[in-house]
């Protein structure tokens, strides 16, 4: 199995970048936030505790995303692999992540970061934010608090996958294309590796 955990700041292109290796390698796209959606719109146990401790403007805890995350992995054991986007944000939820995986006999192949500068970042989600019906991608502030939110939370993560020799890194700024094409580069790379 191919498994991708895929980061960067908002408006790194994660979403367009996820989209094109879903197609290209046959993936399920696991997005807490979709997954959080899927449950409380399908009134499950794990959906109804999220919504109640969302209600509350509470954080819904890692036990109960790891959950869905599970229930999601349990329902596609035949599936080439699992792209997670946005997941894990801090070192607890990776090990958490780990250990979920090697209970089926999984683990995580590599970890793509696209990397773009605050400008840029700025850039872009104030552009999407004309259209995105997104408060906080039209304003600067806001974005400049994401993105350092980003920097500061997913920082530590990045050096726990780069400790296991599983973190790469992308310049996401270009032709979409070219950005895709070098995600591809790493990513049968390190099919090729596990396949040793």
């Amino acid at each position: 199995m191919l498994n991708i955990v895929l980061f960067g700041p908002p408006g790194a292109g994660k979403g367009t970048q996820s989209q094109k290796l879903i197609q290209k390698y046959g993936l399920i796209h696991l997005s807490t936030g979709d997954l959080l959606r899927s449950e409380i719109s399908q009134g499950t146990e794990l959906g109804l505790t999220a919504k109640k401790l969302m209600d509350e403007g509470l954080l819904v805890p890692d036990e109960v995303v790891i959950g869905m995350i599970e229930s999601k992995i349990a329902d596609n054991r035949t599936a080439a692999g699992f792209i997670f986007d946005g997941f894990p944000r801090t070192v607890p939820q990776a090990e958490a992540l780990d250990q979920l995986l090697v209970k089926y006999d999984q683990g995580i192949t590599c970890m793509i970061a696209l990397q773009v500068n605050e400008e840029e970042l700025v850039k872009r989600l104030l552009l999407r934010g004309q259209t995105s019906g997104r408060p906080d991608d039209a304003d600067e502030t806001l974005i400049q608090k994401r993105v350092q939110e980003y920097n500061t939370k997913t920082t530590p993560v990045a050096n726990y996958y780069a400790q296991q020799n599983k973190f790469f890194a992308v310049d996401g700024i270009g032709e979409i294309e070219e950005i895709f094409s070098k995600t591809c580069e790493i990513v049968d790379a390190c099919q090729v590796a596990l396949n040793k």
